[in-house]
């Protein structure tokens, strides 16, 4: 049995598994006849042209783990920004860590997707925003299909979150080969604030299958900052859906690092649905290895008067494969629009490879827009210059692509994230930076 017909077979069981509301058990019963019907993602769709995912289907994956393993905090400790004071949600093997977390209903909830689901006193806000902003594709299909655990956050008006929450999801390798579906649901308010920390990370060797989806609803004048730190070991492969619903004179920002993992695909999709909106897309990569990294991202714009910037920056070594496709669509209402998209690459070795492919559908006159991306190597005059002043060739190398991703660090507003992610730069170009940010 495959694993797509292990995945449908499983499906009734799961449901009986599981508190069921009726209008989340039709949502269910929906997705998984669209993913019984399309499956798997294959190199014959256009959007899937440059990554398979044949590596990581072969592998018998436990659907739902049966042992509990429990983990101290000393020992995971290093995967927090434990630098500042944080509400926590963190997930062992798909199961909530009550003794990880720390969670509120005071004044705002931060806690369960699996609460939200079950109970009546959530039902409007399921309603309302659950799989309301998420595609109809195969592998969010999937998950909604199997949705129960993970983060629901809602932030009421008037809000200004004082501290970040961290949304971690851990894998023991309690099982010979684990597959994971968490779903985040994520509503702010009018005129409400919220910095969000996501991470998947492994601890083990054993092959780690996530196929996660977050649905983040920014109401009007909301502020919504997050950041996605993708630094896992290699028997780790990591899908993420990502959609985003932002209402008039919203700000939504997504950063997503991504240094380690088998395959990473990050599905990013920004709806501007009113005026004067402005999003944000940053991410580095720096991978090597045969590690291989999909950033596949979506600015719908609808209405007038909006803006969006899109600045991905990568580092491929080794035999390390790079895709960016990314899309900006301005429908013809959406006059005055400013749009900017760039994917800038260095490739460190010749077996690297990189697949860029920036696109701009514009049905409106009157925009201000533009695309572009490079793919090259490192300034061989900026080289000679540093190395006659003393520098050696690798710290030369390092503060280079350092300098190359900088201006996306520059855009991180909570400085213990910017200082980590530093650091992480540091070790993956193996030099020592020599000053923190």
């Amino acid at each position: 049995m495959d694993l797509k017909d292990k995945l449908v077979s499983s499906f009734l069981a799961f449901e009986n598994r599981v508190d069921n509301d009726a209008y989340v058990h039709d949502v269910r019963s929906d997705a998984i006849k669209i993913f019984e019907e399309n499956g798997f993602p294959s190199k014959k769709e256009e959007a899937w042209k440059y990554t398979s995912l044949n590596s990581v289907l072969k592998h018998d994956y436990s659907l739902f783990p049966k042992r509990e393993e429990a983990l101290d905090y000393r020992d995971v400790k290093k995967y927090f920004i434990h630098e500042i004071d944080s509400y926590k949600i963190v997930f062992i093997d798909g199961k909530y860590s009550s003794h990880l977390s720390q969670t509120t209903h005071d004044g705002m909830d931060v806690c369960l997707m699996s609460a939200a689901l079950s109970k009546p006193k959530y039902r409007l806000v399921i309603e309302n925003y659950f799989n309301k902003a998420a595609s109809k594709d195969s592998l969010t299909s999937l998950n909604t299909a199997f949705s129960n655990e993970g983060a629901f956050i809602h932030i009421p008006k008037n809000k200004l979150v004082e501290k970040p929450i961290q949304i971690v999801h851990f894998s023991t390798g309690s099982e010979a080969a684990t597959m994971l579906q968490p779903r985040n649901l994520i509503v702010v308010d009018e005129n409400s604030h919220v910095q969000i920390i996501e991470r998947h990370q492994s601890l083990t060797d054993n092959p780690v299958l996530t196929n996660s989806v977050t649905e983040i609803f920014a109401n009007k004048r909301a502020i919504v900052d997050y950041y996605k730190i993708q630094n896992d070991n290699l028997n780790a492969s990591l899908i993420d859906n990502t959609f985003i619903n932002q209402k008039r004179e919203s700000h939504a920002s997504v950063h997503t690092f991504s240094f380690g993992g088998k395959l990473t695909r990050n599905n990013l999709n920004f709806f501007q649905n009113g005026e004067r909106i402005d999003s944000t897309l940053k991410g580095v990569t720096i991978i090597g290895d045969k590690q291989h990294v999909d950033h596949n991202t979506l600015v719908h714009h609808i209405e007038p008067n909006c803006e969006s910037h899109q600045d991905y920056k990568g580092i491929f070594d080794d035999n390390a494969v790079g895709v960016f496709n990314g899309k900006v669509v301005v429908e013809k209402e959406a006059q005055k629009t400013n749009a900017f998209q760039a994917n800038n690459n260095i490739l460190i070795s010749d077996k690297a490879t990189i697949n860029t492919k920036p696109q701009l559908e514009i049905f409106a006159d009157d925009v201000k827009c533009s695309h572009g991306c490079t793919i090259g190597q490192l300034d061989e005059s900026a080289m000679f210059y540093m190395r006659s002043r003393g520098i050696p060739e690798k710290e030369a190398k390092g503060l280079l692509m350092y300098a190359f991703s900088n201006n996306v660090l520059s855009s991180v507003k909570i400085p213990e994230i910017k200082q980590r992610i530093t650091k992480l730069i540091a070790n993956k170009l193996g030099v020592n930076i020599g000053f923190d940010l």
